[in-house]
Parts: structure tokens; sequence; C-alpha cells
């Protein structure tokens, strides 16, 4: 009795070895087979890995000539709507290989060949004495030849030696004294490399916050007192602006002030100051040295030991939105500060396609198609260029996707006879993605575009000058460069995007007034200059 149960217990152990092995042997294969399947899609269906590849499309080659005018994008190319190009096959998605990026050197030789096409070393009128922005006074008669700036505090500041020739003056000084009624410096400026070095390079004695507006700026002085608007960098080069984010609640980004000086240098304005990028020391180049008490009040260490501060402004000043070195080097544009306002006062207008800033209520010309028939007749866009100049400034903001123009200024002395001047550009450059159509409304509403612009906006959709190769070319003259490209590679292609959509709206418009002809639509700046000499820079000293 006791070997039968001893033989059954046998029995039953063996069956449940067996069990288990076969259970072992099964989970085995049940594995292997997993993973055996690939873990990544298919070539074919695999997607970028980088969201800027993401972003990232073909530049259509525009094969026109300037006589003929932009063909249309080839089948596949991308819209004006930013939607990426992938093609269906077989029912997966093959995306479109991404342009290659052209050598710099080729780029550069794109830029050299552009700023010196003749369209943008047209003659124009000789400027005359009452033309420049800063009366001058001719030379008095005295012992002594040279007139000596002393500063309060010899540590901080040069004693700087002016006379009444140009070579002694300070580069800001200088460029302050070349700002005609037409322009803020001429083409080409042999001041402007100093300019540059100036605000790149040269010692900061001075920093305070500059009062108003909803985000921190400061004006930086140097020992020969010249001055800079600074803005801080405060997100990443590659950072997009969130879709679900407003317009009037966008980040100011440090290269989008950069970006878009040379954006308006290569479209032939010269409407915005020198911008320059410069890597600034938190507490040698600021906490240290300023003399505001409000400012010095917001510094402090974070968390892993950067130095941060937020100043005080309307809205984005508080330790939620603070700017913080790393730990002390901090990135930022500085933008030369044009002639005080006791010297040249400025007058500010309201944009007249101002957008509501609100999230729920549309602005006039919103809801009225034929709004610019009004504006037509309304001073100042009923006579002169205001209106052409307005457009120009449209262009600039489509092109760099700058939604927030609320207002623009012109120098007060010149009266309505002048250009806009083309300032505060921090919230440009924040989608490359998409585009923002409604900001060429004004054009597309008032059909009236300068020649000069148009050419030279045709000249820049050529291939041997492609927007997009220039303005990397530009953009590699700039300090900040060395770390890393102002704009991403994205950003220039929608810069080529972009431009081909104004040229389509321009094309559409002369449709439209194809009875009247072009000239409905083209205002001839050219003729006017024709047989005009080139002016020459004043020299004498300011009052």
């Amino acid at each position: 009795m006791i070997w039968r149960m001893r033989r059954r217990s046998r029995t039953v152990c063996l069956s449940l070895v067996l069990v288990s092995i076969f259970l072992h042997v099964l989970l085995a294969f049940v594995s292997l087979s997993l993973y055996r399947q690939p873990c990544d899609p298919s070539p074919l269906t695999r997607m970028p890995s980088s969201k800027h590849q993401a972003n990232k499309t073909g530049i259509t080659v525009l094969s026109e000539s300037l006589a003929d005018g932009p063909q249309r994008d080839s089948p596949g190319s991308k819209g004006h709507d930013g939607a990426p190009p992938d093609k269906f096959q077989g029912g997966k998605i093959a995306p479109v290989k991404a342009p290659s990026v052209e050598p710099l050197a080729s780029s550069l030789a794109k830029l050299h060949a552009l700023f010196h096409h003749p369209l943008y070393n047209a003659p124009i009128t000789s400027i005359k004495e009452d033309d420049f922005l800063l009366r001058v006074k001719p030379k008095l008669r005295s012992d002594s030849s040279s007139r000596k700036w002393v500063s309060a505090s010899h540590e901080s500041y040069d004693d700087a030696h002016w006379n009444s020739s140009s070579d002694s003056h300070p580069p800001w000084l200088r460029f302050h004294l070349a700002i005609s009624r037409w322009q803020l410096y001429p083409h080409p400026d042999p001041n402007m490399e100093s300019v540059i070095q100036q605000l790149a390079t040269h010692r900061i004695v001075s920093a305070v916050q500059k009062t108003g507006g909803t985000q921190l700026k400061l004006v930086m002085t140097f020992p020969n007192y010249g001055q800079a608007m600074f803005k801080p960098m405060k997100q990443e080069r590659d950072d997009e602006t969130n879709y679900n984010l407003y317009y009037f609640s966008d980040f100011e980004r440090h290269n989008a002030e950069i970006g878009a000086f040379h954006l308006d240098r290569i479209l032939g304005y010269r409407r915005i100051p020198p911008v320059v990028g410069r890597q600034v020391d938190v507490i040698k180049e600021i906490k240290n040295i300023t003399t505001d008490r409000r400012l010095a009040r917001t510094f402090f260490n974070s968390p892993v030991g950067n130095v941060c501060f937020y100043g005080r402004c309307s809205y984005y000043c508080s330790t939620e939105h603070a700017i913080c070195g790393r730990p002390t080097d901090l990135e930022a544009s500085l933008a030369l500060m044009l002639p005080d306002l006791s010297l040249a006062n400025r007058r500010s207008w309201r944009s007249p396609w101002r957008r509501s800033y609100s999230r729920s209520k549309l602005a006039t010309w919103e809801t009225e198609p034929d709004y610019c028939a009004t504006i037509k007749k309304t001073a100042p866009y009923d006579k002169g260029t205001r209106l052409v100049d307005f457009i120009d400034m449209v262009i600039l903001d489509f092109l760099m996707s700058n939604m927030d123009r609320h207002h623009y200024e012109t120098f007060e002395k010149f009266g309505n006879d002048t250009f806009l001047l083309h300032l505060d550009n921090g919230r440009a450059f924040g989608r490359h993605s998409k585009d923002e159509p409604s900001i060429l409304v004004p054009l597309e509403q008032c059909c009236r575009i300068r020649r000069s612009t148009w050419l030279r906006l045709r000249l820049l959709s050529r291939p041997q000058y492609r927007l997009s190769d220039v303005m990397r070319a530009s953009l590699s003259h700039d300090p900040l460069h060395g770390v890393a490209p102002l704009l991403t590679e994205p950003h220039l292609a929608a810069l080529d995007r972009r431009l081909k959509a104004v040229l389509d709206a321009v094309s559409r418009c002369m449709e439209k007034h194809s009875e009247g002809g072009a000239d409905e639509v083209i205002y001839d700046d050219i003729s006017q200059t024709k047989d005009m000499k080139t002016p020459a820079v004043s020299s004498h000293q300011p009052e």
C-alpha cells in the first residue's frame, strides 16, 4: 500500500515537472517571436528624429527671370500655409527629402554680388543740410580746436576730445550724423564696421533698466558715451512658439532683433538701427555696475547656481520669468540707440492695420474688405510715399512673421515726408512651420508697392541671390554665430516660401488692376532718382 502511494506521488511530481518544462519552452518561443519583430518603423514610415527636421521642407528653386516674373511651385512643394509636403505611397508616408544646406562660402559670394547689384547702388538725390537729422554748426573761431567732454566718473568714461573732423568722432556719433530724411545709414556705409565692433566688444560702464514695456530691457552705456538697447536671451533659438499662444503673449527673442536688422538691410530698406549679438557677464557687466536699485534688488541665484535677475516691468518681470546666466554668461542683442529725444524727437503713429489685441474681438480691417479705400483718403496716407513706406514695413513683418506691429515711428523734424523706423522686432521669427497671411492684408487690400521694392524682391527670389542664402551669409558675420546659427534652417527656408507668397500677392493685384495698367499697383520711385548724385555724409559738428 505504501509502495503504491509512493509510486503515485512520483508520477504526480514527474507530471508537474513535465508541465513546467512545457510552459517554459512555450514562454521562450513566444518571447523569441516578439523579439524578432522590428521595434523601429520601416524606412518608408520613419519620421525624422529631430523636431526641426520634421518641419524642414524642400526649397523650390524658382527659375524665373526679372522680366518674366516668378513661376508657380512645382507639384508636391510646400504651400503657403506651411503644410508639410509629404506624399502618400502605398498607404505609407514618404517625406520629401530636406534640401542640403549651401556651403557658407557660396552664400557669402551671393551676398557680395547682391550688395553690388545696381538695384542696391542706384544714385539718389544729393542730401541738403536740412535733410540731415542733426543740424550742424559751422566752424567757429576759437583758441581751442577741440571740445572736451569729461564725465563725472573719470574711472568709467573716456575724456573725449571731439573737433570738427569726423575722424575724431566715436562710431555712434558718426552714425547719428549720417541719419537723413531718407534712411538711417547709406549703402555702403564705411562706418558700419566700427559701429558693429563697438556694440560687440566695447566695455560696458553702465546698465540700467529701460522704463515701460511688457518685458525687461536694459540701456547699456559705453566709455565713449554711446548707448545700446539690451534684450536678453529668453529661450533657445530652435524653440518654436506654441500655436495656442496669442501673439501679444509671446516672448521677445534676442535673435529676432538681430535677424530683423540683417533682413531689413538685405531688403534695401536701412530703417533698423544696427543690432549685434553679444555674450555678457551678468555679474561684472550688469549687477556690479548698475545704479538702478530696483534692478539690483531682483538678482538671485537659481537652485543650480546660475545668476538670475528679472527687473521691473508690466507683465514678464518676476521670478517665474527670470533671466539666467550659465552660470554668469548670458546671450543678448545690443541695438544702437537713436539720438536722444531732446535732440531728435520722434512721433509715434498708430498702425491703421493694428490688431485688436483681444482674444475675441476682430479689428475693423479684418471685417471690411474695402478698408484700404478709406485709409487712402486719410492723412498722411492720402499723399506722398507714406502708404508705400507702410507696405514696405508690412512685407518685412510678413517675411519674419511679426504680428506685433501696433505702432511705428518717424522723426518729427521731417514731418510726413520721411521713412518709417522699423523698431521693436523681438516677437519676430517665432514660427517657421506656419505663415500668417493676415500680416499681408494691407498689401492685398491696397495693391500698392514701390517699384524698387518689387524689383529687389524678385531679385531675391532668383537662385543666384536666393533670400535664404544671403540671409545665412549675412548672419554669419554676427559674433554669436560662432555659438550657434542665429536662425535655424527651417526659419531660412520659411523666408523663401513667404517671399514667393508676397510676389504672388503682387501678381494677383496686377491681374485685378489689369485694365488700369501696372501704374495702379507699382509706385515708380526709380525714374525719380535718375541722373542724381550719391550723397556725401556731412562731417560737421552737431549742435
